[in-house]
């Protein structure tokens, strides 16, 4: 069966409520907030169609045995991982799992490291957790620098935030990359937090290793959180997965409590059917992904030759430099005002994204070339 993937119109897109599409004016083509412009996969449709004819909107039970083994499915099936269902906790989202986690392993003074640029809510974690927050540096191509990382660690951090893949960049970690960390984290007794969310967006030419699958050490350290809502573009509905491998991590799961009445249970019953029917949609999703980075590829250095980027690994977001333009360290405002698009302010990842943005490119090829036919009628030689 053929897969549907026709993105809407522009006026259609302003049509939805989520956060990319009710912001701006309708006349702004949205190439920013981290959601898909396809249309869901069908078995998720269905089966929350399904949800609303049996009135099906209550509280969201314990992470149910069927969801349970499909999620241990999928990770065996797509990502080479094998999970023990036993060992599968369900929460809201991937965000207050982190912080609830972080709640737990940090005590007065105590600090938290994450890699930056990085995703604008781990900013967050410090107000909202009590912990401070120790920013650990990137190569170049997204590998997390060693040297940085050992740096934090004998400054005494209680546990490392770990994107994998990397957000903004797109970096997927090898297995030795990950393993050097694993060692070194359990060598000094610190947590590792893996989110793990963009793993089923990895592009082709790239491998995921799940950090439970690293070694004995990454096991007895680590936690992992996901979720159906990056790959099947589900995210409002709210419900995520923390998985464990080892007692020790076990515990500490089981020390923030009950999170399942916080999820939507709209949310796991879409979950459950994407990580059960949803291969054929994610497949096609990829393959339009895999062509929007080759397309960008050849058209940026063509429309836009003084951006620098690196083709993401994984996920469909483009981390643009374009401090080559001269437009200061916000060019997203401009891109806004003078364009008409909206990409997402490389200030937002941290003070690295000066002179960046991140660009969505998960929509159409018409869309995408809209985007960058904005972006160059923006630049002031263009005006």
């Amino acid at each position: 069966m053929a897969i549907d993937l026709t993105v809407a119109s522009l006026d259609e897109l302003h049509r939805r409520r989520s956060e990319k599409w009710s912001i701006h004016p309708p006349d702004v083509l949205s190439s920013t907030i981290a959601e898909m412009d396809f249309p869901v996969a069908e078995p998720v449709a269905r089966a929350l169609r399904e949800a609303i004819d049996r009135h099906d909107f209550g509280y969201a039970a314990p992470a149910s045995e069927s969801l349970r083994h499909a999620f241990a499915a999928f990770a065996a099936r797509r990502l080479a991982w094998t999970v023990d269902p036993e060992q599968v906790t369900l929460v809201p989202d991937v965000m207050l799992g982190l912080l609830e986690l972080c709640r737990v392993i940090v005590g007065p003074g105590d600090a938290v490291a994450f890699a930056s640029p990085a995703y604008p809510p781990f900013f967050e974690l410090e107000p909202r957790s009590g912990a401070q927050l120790v920013h650990v540096a990137l190569h170049d191509d997204g590998r997390l620098d060693l040297g940085s990382l050992d740096e934090a660690l004998a400054g005494g951090i209680r546990g490392l935030v770990l994107a994998s893949p990397h957000n903004p960049t797109g970096h997927v970690s090898t297995r030795g990359e990950l393993a050097a960390i694993a060692e070194r984290c359990a060598e000094h007794g610190v947590w590792v937090l893996a989110d793990e969310i963009h793993a089923p967006l990895t592009l082709p030419g790239a491998t995921f290793t799940a950090w439970l699958e690293v070694s004995d050490a990454a096991r007895e350290i680590g936690v992992s959180l996901t979720s159906a809502s990056k790959a099947f573009n589900v995210a409002g509905l709210k419900s995520a997965l923390v998985v464990t491998a080892s007692e020790h991590a076990r515990q500490l799961v089981t020390a923030i409590g009950r999170q399942h009445d916080h999820s939507g249970l709209l949310g796991a019953i879409a979950a459950q059917a994407a990580f059960t029917e949803g291969d054929p949609w994610l497949d096609a999703v990829l393959a339009q992904l895999d062509a929007n980075r080759a397309w960008l590829t050849s058209e940026l250095p063509a429309r836009l030759p003084d951006v620098a980027w690196r083709p993401p690994q994984a996920t469909y977001l483009a981390w643009l430099d374009c401090t080559g333009l001269g437009l200061g360290d916000e060019p997203a405002g401009l891109f806004l005002r003078r364009g008409r698009v909206a990409v997402s302010r490389g200030l937002d990842y941290g003070p690295e994204g000066a002179g960046r943005v991140r660009l969505n490119f998960a929509t159409s090829p018409k869309h995408l070339d809209e985007t960058l036919a904005r972006m160059r009628a923006a630049l002031p030689t263009s005006g």
